[in-house]
């Protein structure tokens, strides 16, 4: 079992983590555990297990941040010295925090890379955003129905925005103006234009 972060504007085409260095500059792979009952086990990849204590666990050297699209953050050292006989998941977690804002200002470098919206556009769906907030306080079943609005209005819209960008845009430039993957754009582009996306 491994952390992962998401924002919902990238999803699975910017999942981020906690990443491991070993000491000779090698990513380890997931350590297996055996269950008590020797009934089978469980694989876990999480940074905290490569704390050196278990024969199958090797000691992390560096912990970074890293991606699904290949990014990977600063090396943060650990000082094995320092930490001692404190448990590694408790001694690592202010360099794993660091590995979070680290991966999150990677996710806002991608935001800057990708098609700018007209401030006009962007200022008008926060403050759609902000009032259907503001009637959901007040009447819970006025604000789904605005949702349902906003996503009907999002596939009218859609549809032929989807259509014009996979005819006249090339899909690799189309992935990265929306910092997606060409899978995950692909997918997005047959979701707006109703096709397959396996065609």
């Amino acid at each position: 079992m491994e952390e992962t972060w998401t924002t919902e504007e990238y999803g699975s085409s910017h999942e981020g983590s906690v990443g491991v260095l070993l000491a000779d500059g090698t990513v380890p792979g997931p350590v297996y555990f055996d269950s008590a009952s020797g009934s089978g086990g469980e694989t876990v990849g999480h940074w905290s297990v490569y704390d050196g204590r278990w024969p199958h666990a090797p000691k992390a050297a560096v912990l970074r941040a890293v991606c699904s699209c290949g990014w990977t953050g600063p090396d943060h050292p650990l000082d094995w010295e320092s930490i001692g006989e404190t448990r590694f998941r408790e001694a690592g977690l202010t360099d794993a925090d660091t590995c979070l804002q680290d991966w999150d200002g990677h996710t806002v470098a991608v935001g800057a890379t990708t098609v700018p919206l007209p401030a006009e556009v962007t200022d008008l769906v926060e403050r759609l955003v902000e009032e259907i907030e503001k009637l959901a306080r007040t009447s819970p079943i006025a604000a789904v129905k605005a949702a349902r609005q906003l996503e009907v209005a999002a596939a009218r819209v859609g549809y032929w925005a989807a259509h014009d960008t996979h005819k006249d845009t090339p899909p690799d430039q189309a992935a990265a103006a929306l910092g997606l993957t060409a899978a995950d754009t692909r997918k997005l582009l047959a979701r707006y234009g109703r096709w397959s996306p396996f065609r």
